[in-house]
């Protein structure tokens, strides 16, 4: 080996590595949160870590030079074409891998997640994903960028090649070849192991601390990807269903409990005094995060039309969804059960697209669903359609309003759209469900929004009560202002006096809010807390607000209670209006943090998470000064509890899924 090549290789490395770390800390600059920032030891422990992750990647993607660029025919230093074949695999390895980091600052700006493979899931309707991408951020600039860095890149390697080829070097012998043949052997092997220990680094280094930033810090995009792509499918474990079989069949109460046949079935028996079916209408709204909303006490009055319909109703102030998706919600909505697919939705996976659900209980209705967009996305057609015979879905073209963005029609219309089919059924009752998209980037507020009054204000303030930008908050109260308009038209409808609105948010959002306890945003609570309230004046004559913990499983059994109808319980839910629950109320929560889940058990004191493989447990006071601090230690009973609840959940919601057929309870 030459020093000509020891030199070429360092050159490389060295220059890759400080490409990377001058990425993490744009990333750092951009993204970190001022009100929660890191401590000095998280941030350089965030750094380190991730430097590490970096100069694997950097040795991975020069492996193939380091390998084969001292061969016959493609030595690196023996020919001007065989210059330009390497440089050409060097620069489109980096350019490669800075579209990766783009799209990893776009992911996280979106999702607050670092990329991993469920991005996946955005290719499954890639005209919908490449327009909200054209419609929201500088696509064109970012790609001439990307190119202006390959032309760049190209003739900065091609130049490093000419440099050090005509320096002049000697050529080692003997023993001192190969020492130093020995010596980058043993630096790219360790660098590529990451660690002083008998396990390598591995991407659970990265999660050091409950601070979710510190860990997000530490991750490398690319790497991630690859490591997230390993836990591709999640299947049931009968084994571990048979072990906690027992604890879920007492916790949901099974009327019938047989460990062999797994049974996990409930018979609600209603018998109904109204003369007439009531009919329900579902409002599933995008992002609605608890803390953005004047119900939680935001001083910016966000929400004042929801804020006065939800004091009028049954409103349940500690509501958390599992997910921090909308598909994911909307299974969980329709089946009862958690979507603990890892990356991709449940709604995608055709061996669980078929479900029962609580919702053909309802067995005179006609069944709606109304959607601004394409139904198509995240398969969400094929869910409702296979699973609710003759549901009428109407999603853009059903339409006359124009469609603005890749949403399609504004929610606003959406809202006046749905009224008009609504209002024409006259021969039997009705199951609407109305879904929302506008609080999506790109934000789009049209001309014609029916007296809407942009408001702006300080961003600081904006910032400070949870909003990104004013376009975020005023996308916000225009969810609000569609909904207050879609309510004052219906009380005029003869369809309003025997009608139970369901209102709640598909999922929260990641964020700051000084008004909120510092639990909800350090433990990011406040992507799974969203209102869930149900306005019903002539069969709730006066609001009512309960505080106990409740979850989006319980959705459907308590509709389904409240309008007296039977049904049949296969769903981890119940009724939160029946009070013999109230003793053991829980929400499961769903995250993707990494190659395995991290899961949770909530209840009113505690926040207990692991991941799904049963490490890194960990027990949260949730009013605690230092909500972070693990607990385990200090109420090890409750840690144990929680932790077999938590798992047992997350194993049935597996075996569940997978054996939830209709055709499984005909007999039932």
């Amino acid at each position: 080996m030459s020093i000509k090549f020891f030199k070429l290789m360092s050159v490389l490395v060295l220059f890759n590595v400080l490409i990377f770390t001058a990425l993490r800390f744009v990333f750092l600059y951009q993204f970190h949160n001022p009100a929660d920032p890191l401590s000095a030891g998280l941030l350089f422990k965030s750094m380190y870590i991730g430097f590490k992750f970096d100069v694997r990647l950097v040795l991975l993607i020069n492996l193939p030079v380091f390998l084969l660029a001292r061969i016959k025919y493609v030595r690196i230093f023996d020919k001007p074409s065989v210059h330009t074949l390497w440089s050409v695999y060097i620069a489109l390895i980096n350019s490669l891998i800075l579209l990766l980091y783009m799209i990893d600052f776009g992911f996280y700006a979106y999702l607050t997640e670092r990329l991993n493979a469920s991005a996946i899931r955005f290719t499954y309707n890639p005209l919908i994903s490449l327009q909200m991408m054209w419609e929201t951020y500088p696509v064109l600039w970012g790609f001439a960028g990307l190119i202006v860095f390959i032309f760049l890149f190209t003739k900065f390697v091609t130049f490093i090649f000419k440099t050090v080829n005509s320096a002049e070097c000697t050529r080692l012998q003997g023993w001192k070849n190969i020492m130093l043949y020995v010596l980058m052997v043993v630096l790219w092997i360790g660098g590529i192991y990451g660690k002083f220990s008998y396990y390598p680094l591995r991407w659970s280094d990265a999660f050091f601390s409950p601070h979710n930033f510190a860990s997000s810090l530490a991750l490398n995009p690319v790497l991630h990807v690859f490591d997230t792509m390993k836990n591709r499918e999640v299947r049931y474990d009968m084994d571990e269903t048979k072990k906690n079989y027992d604890l879920l069949a007492s916790y949901l109460g099974v009327e019938h409990p047989d460990r062999e046949t797994l049974n996990f079935t409930r018979h609600i028996k209603h018998q109904s005094s109204a003369a007439e079916k009531p009919n329900i209408i579902f409002v599933i709204t995008e992002s609605l995060a608890f803390y953005k909303t004047g119900i939680s006490g935001n001083p910016l009055n966000p929400t004042p039309h929801i804020d006065a319909i939800a004091k009028e109703s049954i409103l349940f102030n500690r509501f958390y969804v599992p997910h921090g998706g909308t598909a994911r919600s909307v299974f969980t909505f329709i089946t009862g059960l958690p979507d603990v697919e890892v990356n991709k939705t449940s709604s995608r996976n055709p061996l669980i697209v078929k479900q029962h659900t609580i919702l053909n209980s309802f067995e005179d209705y006609k069944k709606l669903y109304f959607l601004g967009g394409s139904a198509s996305w995240a398969n969400i057609r094929g869910l409702l359609s296979h699973n609710i015979p003759d549901i009428d879905i109407y999603e853009e073209g059903s339409y006359d309003s124009p469609r603005v963005d890749v949403w399609g029609i504004p929610d606003l219309h959406l809202f006046q759209e749905a009224n008009n089919v609504l209002n024409r059924i006259k021969d039997r009752p009705f199951i609407a469900i109305i879904q929302t998209s506008g609080s999506h980037r790109p934000y789009t507020i049209p001309e014609d929004n029916r007296g809407f009054e942009y408001r702006n204000e300080n961003e600081e303030e904006v910032k400070k009560y949870g909003f990104d930008s004013n376009e975020e908050f005023n996308a916000f109260r225009f969810i609000d202002h569609g909904i207050g308009l879609f309510m004052e038209t219906a009380r005029q409808e003869k369809y309003f006096d025997n009608t139970i609105f369901v209102f709640f948010g598909d999922h929260g959002l990641p964020g700051h809010a000084e008004h909120r306890p510092i639990a909800e945003e350090h433990l990011l609570l406040t992507r799974f807390h969203v209102p869930f309230f149900i306005y019903a004046p002539a069969i709730i004559p006066e609001g009512r607000v309960y505080d106990m913990i409740a979850s989006e499983v319980d959705v459907l059994p308590t509709v389904a209670s409240l309008a007296s109808t039977s049904y049949l319980n296969t769903t981890l839910g119940s009724n939160l209006l029946d009070s013999k629950y109230d003793s053991d109320r829980y929400a499961f929560i769903v995250g993707w943090h990494g190659p395995v889940s991290k899961i949770g058990l909530l209840d009113s004191r505690f926040y207990f998470t692991i991941n799904s493989d049963g490490s890194n447990k960990r027990l949260h006071l949730l009013d605690n000064e230092k909500p972070r601090d693990d607990m385990l230690r200090d109420y090890p009973d409750k840690a144990e509890s929680m932790e077999q609840l938590c798992l047992g959940l997350y194993e049935t919601s597996r075996y569940i899924s997978y054996h939830n057929s209709p055709e499984r309870f005909k007999k039932d």
